[in-house]
């Protein structure tokens, strides 16, 4: 009876553990406060904590200065003590502000005009806080505003914002104040309200919309707003016009101050709406999305929303890295963000209205996001992934190139290149249901031979390279275009387009113009062939005025994700490829830099994209092992769960999605190619839920101190290469590492056991 009843025991301790791992909330190790400001010597991930869903269209969170500028595109900032307000709409993680739309914000006392105080909009209506009184996680936010004890909190859906204000005891005057003049700063972007409009619907409701124009131009944003308690007075101002129970007032500066009955100082709900065609579809979007006034039911669901998306990938580790983790698989989910209505309608890149029956995703930073982002989706969102190419090419056909960096459907035209190319082929490439290939192709080979902003392609076809004199950032311009060019070759052959396939295969070589074998450095030349002097490997280029993009020559060197053997080539062989890699990796001189150069180790910058996939180039070479340290090394120093967690801004999704696959073990080098690396797995076991009920799993017994693969089983049977594909990651399966504390220095080695691309 004993024996049974130990064995009874062990069973139901087993079916325990069974039921909490099944229980186990992801949505508990998600801390959105995680890259929302530096501390010192540091650059922050410019990420917000505000309340959201996944890929929704609102993103309500708290504003810490009245005119967000380009330190804060999020528009917030852990290390301030203030907020202006709550607006409805961000960006996460971008070096540039904008959105911002309807801010609003409950205060007491009387409401004054604008005092000119930084930070400060209204006199009357911004707060302190504490961060001791503040809290976020997925779909929620909560602060309490210490200026007039007011605690707020907010969740959201999709098209809609849910306030919920908690005013002290014995509050006379509680009120709401909106205010459609509030944006990043005015001239930015030649940033301006161009119209506005405020209108008292009734004595629950006030609607109203904006034009603004900015990063994104001519921006059109409607809203409609309930509360479930009666509006007893308003006060209308346009600037410092105030206007007095008035009910309807057009504008370029307007605000609302509204004051209310609430009996028992019972809580103030507000419920907002948002659409980008009208103030009725604002109010539809609303009533569908949040029929009642059940604040914490709606917070449930964007919590269950984040825990289905999430729950696409588990993973086992120590809680610190668990954290990191699906904090970073949730910033990679929070966009691009589908803008269409509820019932389909979105605003176009022409300015007309449109119906998408599967939505229409917009905020596409793909200059970052092509990297390790779009790759992460079409393995984990390949229904949206679909979505997403069949909106760019939406864009090719409207507007006659694909999208470069699409933000609320209007093409704001940053950055080089068009790295939607290769974010199309990829997909394409791995089969993705829904995609028309000829669609495809036509709109890829379109954007690769249409000049337009970023990609000159006339120059590129006349010149052989982007010469500098013509046309700055050149040299990043020709790297990142021949890889674009190879995308477009790749596709060609699928569909058996010879001459297309020869034609881009010839120009994605084009990089090769540029090498200059006495510097060992992809050099600027002129139009007449000459090379471009002073030059100074270690100085960085900006946005313009230099050859390189966001970068410097050291790091441009390794951008030939296409053909890093043939880089290997003119490098002078694997022997020199290997001694420039080791100094990249450890010199530590800095020339000129900026703002875009953080997260260094050596040369590596881990804070901007270019660096990103030179880690994994060791793969290439006899010293994989080399990757494995680095890796890790990465992951280990250049991550972390404070609001500094990341070097550099996090780029809608990018610096996220390199540490999701860095941590499974793997990372796309060429994001097109359907390769991945191998590097370091970061923890203990992942299962990735894929379609058809398929699962692939990675087990390994991780430590940390064991960084180096010491062998590796694929479906049970010894795997030596040192990368594996998307396909089989896609027919499900299990992937087992044993790590080691030393290197093994010859798994991976043998020429067969290399990437070819």
């Amino acid at each position: 009876m004993r024996i049974l009843f130990t064995t009874v025991c062990v069973y139901c301790l087993s079916m325990l553990s069974c039921l909490a791992q099944v229980q186990e909330k992801l949505t508990r190790y998600v801390n959105p406060f995680i890259g929302t400001g530096a501390v010192s010597g540091s650059l922050s991930g410019n990420t917000y904590p505000g309340a959201t869903v996944p890929f929704g269209m609102v993103q309500l969170s708290p504003d810490t200065r009245a005119e967000p500028d380009w330190e804060i595109g999020s528009g917030y900032n852990y290390n301030d003590g203030f907020i202006a307000g709550f607006s409805h709409t961000h960006l996460s993680g971008t070096g540039a502000p904008d959105l911002y739309d309807v801010l609003i914000m409950p205060s007491t006392g009387a409401e004054k005009t604008r005092t000119g105080e930084p930070n400060q909009p209204l006199s009357g209506y911004g707060s302190r806080f504490s961060h001791s009184d503040e809290t976020a996680k997925p779909g929620f936010y909560q602060v309490r505003l210490k200026d007039r004890d007011i605690n707020v909190e907010l969740t959201a859906t999709a098209h809609a914002g849910f306030h919920k204000y908690t005013f002290p005891l014995g509050t006379r005057d509680p009120k709401v104040v909106i205010d459609l003049d509030h944006s990043m700063k005015k001239g930015v972007f030649n940033c301006r309200v161009i119209a506005a409009q405020l209108h008292i619907v009734n004595d629950h409701a006030i609607e109203g919309f904006r034009v603004i124009s900015g990063w994104a131009k001519l921006r059109k944003v409607y809203f409609y707003a309930e509360f479930n308690r009666k509006i007893r007075r308003s006060d209308l101002f346009d600037g410092g016009d105030e206007y007095f129970d008035q009910t309807l007032l057009n504008g370029t500066d307007l605000r609302a101050v509204l004051n209310f009955d609430i009996p028992n100082n019972s809580p103030l709900l507000t419920k907002v709406g948002l659409s980008t065609v009208s103030i009725r579809n604002a109010k539809q979007n609303l009533s569908l999305e949040i029929p009642d006034w059940n604040f914490y039911g709606i917070a449930a669901k964007a919590d269950a929303a984040w825990e289905r998306e999430l729950g696409k990938l588990k993973i086992d580790g120590e809680k610190q890295k668990k954290q990191i983790f699906y904090t970073a698989l949730y910033h990679t989910f929070i966009q691009p963000n589908n803008y269409a209505d509820v019932n389909g309608d979105y605003t176009g890149i022409d300015f007309t209205v449109h119906k998408a029956s599967h939505g229409f995703y917009s905020t596409f930073s793909l200059w970052d996001t092509f990297r390790a982002a779009h790759p992460l989706y079409t393995l984990l969102q390949p229904e949206r992934t679909t979505a997403f190419i069949n909106n760019m090419i939406t864009q090719y056909n409207d507007y006659g190139y694909l999208p470069i960096w699409q933000l609320w459907g209007q093409e704001n035209y940053c950055m080089i290149g068009n790295h939607a190319i290769p974010v199309l082929v990829d997909a394409a490439l791995k089969g993705l249901q829904g995609i028309d290939l000829k669609r495809v192709y036509q709109a890829v080979k379109g954007s690769a031979t249409t000049d337009h902003r970023g990609s000159p392609f006339g120059l590129l076809n006349k010149i052989g390279y982007i010469p500098e004199n013509r046309q700055s950032q050149s040299v990043s311009l020709t790297l990142e275009m021949a890889f674009d060019d190879w995308c477009v070759a790749q596709l060609a052959k699928k569909l058996n387009q010879k001459d297309d396939y020869l034609f881009f295969m010839k120009r994605s070589k084009s990089y090769r113009n540029l090498y200059d074998s006495e510097s060992g450095f992809f050099r600027a030349k002129t139009d007449e062939g000459v090379w471009q002097k002073p030059f100074d490997p270690l100085k960085y280029g900006g946005n313009g005025d230099s050859p390189y993009t966001e970068g410097n020559a050291w790091q441009y060197f390794w951008y030939v994700p296409q053909d890093i053997n043939d880089l290997i080539n003119l490098t002078g062989g694997e022997k020199k490829f290997l001694a420039k890699l080791d100094t990249f990796f450890t010199y530590n001189q800095r020339g000129e830099t900026n703002n875009n150069a953080s997260g260094f180790i050596g040369q590596y910058a881990h804070g901007n994209e270019p660096s990103h996939h030179i880690s994994y180039l060791y793969n290439y070479t006899s010293q994989p092992w080399k990757t494995q340290y680095y890796v890790a090394k990465i992951c280990r120093e250049l991550y972390n769960t404070s609001s500094s967690g990341y070097a550099g801004n996090e780029d809608c999704g990018q610096m996220s999605a390199w540490y999701v696959f860095s941590s499974l073990g793997f990372y796309p080098v060429n994001p097109a190619s359907g390769v991945y690396l191998i590097g370091s797995p970061g923890i203990k076991k992942a299962t990735i839920r894929l379609p058809l009920g398929r699962r692939f799993e990675i087990m390994t017994n991780w430590a940390e101190d064991k960084i180096y693969v010491q062998s590796v089983k694929l479906n049970n049977k010894p795997y030596t290469q040192s990368y594996i594909t998307d396909k089989m990651i896609r027919s499900g399966g299990k992937l087992e590492f044993v790590m080691g504390s030393k290197p093994n220095l010859n798994w991976g080695i043998e020429p067969e056991n290399k990437p070819t691309n």
